[in-house]
């Protein structure tokens, strides 16, 4: 196990300054609606739709699911860029708000890994 003091450990965790902190709980915040909007998207939307023949709630749900998830990328496109990560590691993260439940995952492996412990 690493301490916080470690240097191997020091050498891969950014600092957490005021700046990534606050960059964090951005991302945080918005991973989680961004998630619980699209599980309202397809889980209760799209079968209402195409089940129920009643698009109005896909009129609602499908908009505000694109207009966070463009909110979702401007948050992790902020915590890249004060974080420093890999552009493969942003397209990861960025991808995780279209699948199913893996933004929560991401958001939670994100914030262990950035945080001390």
């Amino acid at each position: 196990m690493t301490s916080p003091a470690d240097p191997a450990t020091s050498a891969t965790q950014p600092p957490l300054t005021p700046a990534v902190r606050g960059a964090l709980t951005r991302y945080r915040v918005i991973a989680y609606i961004v998630g619980v909007m699209l599980l309202l998207l397809l889980f209760v939307a799209m079968p209402l739709k195409y089940l129920a023949d009643d698009p109005s709630a896909m009129d609602i749900v499908g908009p505000m699911h694109g207009f966070l998830y463009v909110v979702y990328l401007l948050a992790t496109f902020d915590l890249f860029r004060r974080v420093r990560w890999t552009f493969t590691r942003l397209v990861l993260i960025a991808l995780a708000g279209t699948i199913p439940f893996l933004s929560f995952y991401a958001e939670r492996k994100t914030t262990h890994e950035l945080t001390p412990h």
